[in-house]
């Protein structure tokens, strides 16, 4: 039986529409269902001058065999309303979440070995009246995934997150000795089950400049950090830290680790975005489905205008692939 891969086309007014069409281009080596407007595509493809015949599919006939050159399939989701390139609607925020929804729950279902998704828009979401802080607390609750970890990767470089979209204010409370502990076994059993490692090393970041200097800077590595990590390699992980965010990036550890552990979003993010932003894969571990992201945002002033890069967009699909040929064996 073929793997078959969901891909939703994020925020219609946006350049999710244009990376799935522009994917068209090379016939993938999976069938790739779009989850999105065939309306929306077609109008997109004119706009940017692209032949890309959408072939309809739906859960009756899935395809067993990779779509053509400059071919899509496509399972239509209706729009809301007419969608005009660049400018936000809230009156479609409500289709954003049915392309997740049907591919979260074809994973689930097991129509589909993975979903990878182009980016949302969350501001135009809670705009229409809809709690939303992103896909990856969407999906976990879509999943019933109590704990759910985001980790960014490029050539080189994987970094999980302990927290993630919160206020810097409210992320210290937020590392607990429990979320810590939870996010650690997530990190380290998806690296092992969905990635091949089979025993993982782990570089620790601290909280505070110079991991707390000691408890001089701040005592969350004392009193939850150090306490957590020294229970967690009595069950046998391999884990460094914690250790001074500042220094921890740097080619000498960085050579022998499978994952860095940043303590909050933009600790360990802008150094993996420096490294790789274009050629980066957003992945959410902990769930019971394999779901890959593009690692950058809806560029609203550049739909339509054929003057993206779908690089990180085919990162995420070779990623996708790879993790269910691993979860297979």
């Amino acid at each position: 039986m073929a793997k078959r891969f969901a891909l939703t086309a994020g925020e219609p007014a946006g350049i999710g529409p244009d990376l799935c069409l522009m994917l068209a281009a090379k016939a993938q080596p999976h069938p790739v269902i779009t989850i999105a407007s065939q309306d929306l595509l077609a109008q997109r493809a004119t706009e940017l001058g692209l032949t890309v015949e959408l072939l309809a599919v739906n859960p009756l006939a899935w395809p067993e065999q990779p779509a053509p050159a400059n071919s899509l399939y496509v399972w239509d989701v209706p729009l809301a309303e007419p969608v005009v390139t660049g400018q936000l609607n809230p009156n479609n925020a409500q289709y954003v979440l049915d392309t997740l929804n049907r591919a979260g729950y074809g994973c689930l279902g097991k129509d589909f070995a993975g979903m990878i998704t182009a980016p949302v828009h969350k501001g135009v979401i809670n705009e229409a009246g809809i709690p939303f802080s992103g896909h990856t607390e969407f999906l976990a609750e879509l999943t019933h995934t109590p704990q759910v970890v985001m980790m960014l990767a490029t050539e080189g470089l994987r970094v999980a997150l302990v927290t993630t979209h919160l206020p810097l204010r409210e992320v210290a409370d937020a590392i607990t000795a429990e979320r810590l502990t939870q996010v650690t076994r997530i990190l380290h059993q998806d690296l092992v089950s969905k990635f091949g490692v089979a025993q993982p090393k782990i570089l620790v970041c601290g909280l505070n400049p110079h991991a707390g200097e000691g408890g001089h800077l701040g005592r969350e590595e004392i009193e939850v950090i150090e306490p957590t990590l020294k229970q967690l390699r009595a069950e046998g992980m391999d884990l460094v830290g914690p250790l001074p965010a500042d220094t921890l990036f740097t080619p000498r550890l960085l050579a022998n680790c499978d994952a860095v552990l940043s303590m909050f979003h933009d600790q360990g993010l802008p150094v993996l975005k420096h490294k790789g932003f274009g050629a980066a894969v957003n992945i959410t571990l902990g769930m019971p489905i394999i779901r890959t992201s593009v690692d950058h945002g809806t560029a609203l002033d550049l739909a339509g205008t054929g003057q993206i890069d779908l690089g990180s967009m085919q990162v995420a699909l070779n990623t996708a692939y790879a993790m269910a040929e691993t979860q297979q064996e």
